[in-house]
């Protein structure tokens, strides 16, 4: 599998008060472990097993992901606009990677 890459869409600026919508998908294959290779044997599970979205270090949304989520597993969140800053998107792999992108954002 390929370096997992993170496509978001995140407003660059807001007002203040005004809820955001926070959209974020990672290219991953997201294995089960339940599935055989062309030699029959097991492939062994590794899917994004967390995903946590912080703005300015304070959580937005954390979530465990299970076997039933896709491959390319695609995730929409909401925020409300309070400061300036970073908003950050997490992802943690069964491996122990973890994936991570940081977008800034202006309230005005």
């Amino acid at each position: 599998m390929a370096a997992p890459a993170i496509k978001s869409r995140i407003p660059a600026k807001a007002k203040k008060g005004e809820i955001i919508e926070i959209k974020a998908q990672i290219t991953h294959d997201m294995e089960t472990g339940q599935r055989k290779d062309a030699a029959g044997k097991t492939i062994p599970r590794r899917i994004i097993n967390k995903f946590v979205c912080t703005w300015n270090n304070d959580v937005i949304v954390s979530s465990d992901w299970h076997t039933a989520m896709s491959a390319n597993p695609f995730v929409t969140c909401y925020a409300l606009a309070t400061d300036s800053g970073k908003i950050k998107l997490t992802f943690h792999d069964d491996s122990g990677e973890v994936y991570e992108q940081v977008t800034d954002i202006t309230v005005e």
